[in-house]
């Protein structure tokens, strides 16, 4: 069986799917943070590539660490506090090798979010009452299987076994984050999304449906990690093909019904 991408120049731009496996994709914070820097949003970036941004009120805050020798390339962290200079009610982490795409949707829910509250009293930065099942429900359309354990631990996996989320309720002495997603093998994945307790649901679910999206992301072919091309498909390219190159039509994997457990 050829490989979908062993015909194609390193350097040429094709749109891939799942999400999940596409890659990080190209990294700028302005891009991925989607925050109105103009509209008094302090934005400081140094030469190596470390940001931070700020909302106006000091209690959002937005950091990214470049660290390339490491295997997660670093990390995008986003920390909410309910007043300045006080610690965080709650946190997300991000590797740096998170799909881009998924870092701007989770950003632009949350600016949704920072708005909402200023103009109302909801303040469901702090006290989101969204459901855990709204935001993992769409797993189970998709053909996610899903698995409960008796502490109250969910794991969702991918159809082809190469990403996953994983909730747990708060009990008490709880440690570690309520959500956990990764893609790639489990035992070694490419990256790693965690969403700590207070955390509003509402984040997990737009990461979730940016997650499960099927809309292609757009890779060079150098940039697609090796060792889950096998389980992508290219959905669109370029329409100029290099010298020799042969086109490869792969149709789209038919959906699998999940099942509500």
């Amino acid at each position: 069986m050829s490989h979908p991408f062993e015909n194609l120049d390193p350097a040429q731009t094709v749109q891939v799917l799942p999400r999940h496996l596409a890659g990080p994709g190209a990294v700028d914070p302005r891009t991925a943070w989607a925050f109105p820097f103009d509209e008094g949003w302090p934005f400081a970036q140094t030469d190596d590539g470390t940001a931070a941004a700020f909302s106006p009120c000091l209690r959002l805050q937005a950091t990214y660490d470049p660290q390339p020798d490491q295997r997660g390339k670093g990390t995008w962290t986003v920390s909410a506090h309910r007043a300045p200079f006080t610690p965080p009610a709650w946190r997300i982490t991000f590797d740096a090798t998170t799909p881009v795409e998924l870092l701007h949707d989770v950003h632009t829910e949350l600016l949704d979010l920072y708005l909402e509250d200023r103009h109302s009293d909801h303040d469901r930065l702090f006290r989101d009452e969204t459901a855990p099942h709204e935001a993992y429900v769409p797993l189970l359309t998709r053909g996610w299987s899903h698995d409960v354990k008796t502490d109250g631990t969910q794991t969702f996996l991918t159809p082809e076994g190469l990403g996953g989320l994983r909730h747990r309720y708060a009990i008490s002495g709880s440690s570690g984050p309520a959500w956990r997603a990764w893609g790639g093998h489990p035992s070694e994945p490419h990256w790693t999304a965690r969403f700590s307790f207070g955390t509003p649901t509402t984040l997990v679910a737009a990461f979730i449906a940016s997650l499960i999206s099927t809309e292609p992301l757009h890779r060079a072919v150098q940039d697609v990690p090796v060792h889950t091309r096998s389980a992508l498909y290219i959905a669109t390219r370029t329409p100029k093909q290099p010298h020799g190159n042969t086109p490869v039509a792969l149709p789209p994997p038919a959906p699998v019904a999940g099942r509500a457990h």
